[in-house]
């Protein structure tokens, strides 16, 4: 099992079923284009189904579109 070192802490990732991948913060997020966001929240919900308006990070968008069985 993987430690973290004297240099590292450990952030909690949360997947949910139908919304967000939640996130312990600060973190720093780094985009497909290279760009560096960083947030200083105690938790940040990233969207992952790519319908927020605030992408990467999650508006609940997800809420009204409903996966189908």
């Amino acid at each position: 099992m993987p430690t973290a070192s004297d240099n590292e802490q450990w952030r909690r990732v949360t997947l949910t079923a139908d919304g967000p991948a939640l996130i312990e913060g600060p973190v720093e997020l780094v985009t497909a284009d290279g760009h560096t966001i960083r947030c200083d929240r105690f938790m940040v919900a990233l969207c992952l189904c790519r319908r927020s308006k605030n992408y990467p990070f999650c508006d609940t968008s997800h809420r009204k579109h409903r996966r189908s069985s």
